[in-house]
């Protein structure tokens, strides 16, 4: 009598234990913040989105401030996760010109609608690691 279970993989070498599941995990846990932060609403009778980072960031003074605390908070996980400096030096450059324009009264608030900092970077980081890229309408890929 042949077994031919051995060719079956044992319950615990599925998907959720694959070596890169904990780095899948951690890049669609930034994904879904990144949504958040950029693309969370849409505004009704257009294609437009924008997230809590364009909200946040109406708040004069501190707003942009407080909306780039978490693109940061990407950015260190990106290095957590064995980004190199090229990709995170891009993430950061994307991530500075969002709080730069963005510190812009009201045309700030315009180009921060239309930018995506965030998105941007979970998708160079999506790029870097070979994972596919996730887009949705209103997203704008990275360069």
């Amino acid at each position: 009598m042949s077994d031919i279970s051995h060719t079956r993989p044992a319950p615990h070498e599925g998907a959720a234990h694959h070596p890169n599941s904990h780095l899948h995990a951690e890049i669609d846990r930034l994904d879904r913040l990144s949504r958040r932060l950029d693309t969370a609403f849409r505004i009704p009778g257009t294609r437009i989105r924008l997230g809590w980072d364009s909200i946040i960031g109406l708040i004069p003074g501190v707003g942009d401030l407080a909306a780039a605390a978490p693109g940061l908070w990407i950015i260190s996980r990106a290095h957590a996760l064995g980004a190199p400096n090229h990709v995170l030096a891009r993430m950061a450059a994307n991530s500075g010109i969002d709080w730069a324009v963005g510190s812009i009264p009201l045309l700030g608030d315009l180009f921060d609608v239309g930018f995506k900092a965030n998105r941007r970077n979970v998708a160079l980081l999506r790029r870097h690691f070979g994972l596919p890229e996730v887009v949705e309408p209103g997203d704008i890929p990275p360069r």
